[in-house]
């Protein structure tokens, strides 16, 4: 049989109008998803639009695919029938696939976040790239691509560090017991007063936090813009130092009381001078500076260095 007589025949026809249902329903695959996300943009989030993209694209494709094979002479009811067994059988394999699955359309449904935020889930933090069936994906600062399976986040405590326009920095502040409270409340308040990123309404605000190991332990509150809140972390420890530094507020460091002995009992001292003599504090105080030539002890003896020293 020649080329042309099998393009005429009826398998060669069957054949030709396969390729041709292939060719427009995947163009009316392509088109269709693009015209209902850009409908659907209007009324639904970043994530749901996705979801409605991929939805469309696929169903057409399948449906396509059907009629492709139809038009060839395969019998759908076989194939359904196939598929279905197939689909029983990948659903017994594929536990937890189906329960990132079911996870996916709860977090869908509930919404805790969203394309582009920011969540934090166990010691992962980063940007939302996608919200799949299965799985979302992640965007670390430091550009690592991260895959968090459904099931999980379902399972975890997520929390959104972009949800809402504001966000409150908690600055953990210490003053010597020596200052003034009011002083340093006042001196705080100002630096917040002054500083642009600091938001006016919630006001800020300084907290006592008790009685430290070395100092008077404080918490200065302060509101910032979302998008102002790194660069209002990075900043506010430097301004809070300088306006304490002009303002001659000491902040204290750990300091440590030795004893020997009972509590209230003197540190018994010995001071050892270039020459090599030694004694305690209260017999150089009775006997006075030693006047014994250098290298010599109080009798006059030769000493070594080593001798000195110990």
């Amino acid at each position: 049989m020649s080329i042309i007589d099998f393009v005429f025949s009826q398998r060669g026809l069957d054949l030709l109008r396969a390729v041709v249902i292939a060719v427009v329903g995947l163009l009316v695959a392509r088109v269709g998803a693009g015209l209902g996300s850009r409908l659907a943009g209007r009324y639904f989030e970043t994530q749901q639009v996705d979801l409605l993209r991929k939805a469309v694209f696929y169903g057409v494709v399948v449906l396509t695919a059907m009629s492709v094979l139809h038009q060839l002479g395969f019998s759908l009811t076989i194939i359904l029938g196939a598929a279905g067994v197939l689909s029983v059988a990948i659903g017994f394999a594929s536990q937890t696939s189906a329960s990132n699955l079911i996870s996916g359309l709860f977090l869908i449904g509930e919404k805790p976040f969203g394309v582009g935020d920011v969540i934090r889930v166990g010691e992962t933090v980063g940007e939302v790239l996608s919200i799949d069936l299965l799985s979302v994906k992640l965007r670390t600062f430091d550009n690592l691509f991260v895959r968090v399976p459904n099931e999980t986040l379902i399972k975890s405590q997520i929390v959104n560090l972009t949800r809402f326009d504001i966000r409150r920095l908690e600055l953990k502040v210490s003053a010597a017991y020596k200052e003034d409270l009011a002083h340093v409340r006042r001196v705080l308040l100002e630096v917040a007063e002054a500083y642009p990123l600091c938001l006016t309404e919630p006001k800020p605000a300084v907290l006592f936090l008790g009685f430290g190991d070395s100092g008077l332990e404080l918490q200065f509150n302060i509101w910032s813009a979302r998008e102002n809140f790194l660069e209002l972390r990075n900043t506010m420890p430097e301004r809070v130092k300088r306006a304490f530094d002009a303002e001659g507020i000491e902040i204290p460091f750990p300091h440590r009381s030795l004893y020997a002995g009972e509590a209230t009992a003197p540190f018994p001292i010995r001071i050892v001078d270039d020459a090599g003599g030694g004694g305690s504090a209260s017999d150089m105080a009775r006997d006075g500076p030693s006047t014994s030539a250098p290298g010599t002890d109080a009798d006059g003896d030769a000493t070594r260095d080593g001798d000195a020293l110990r």
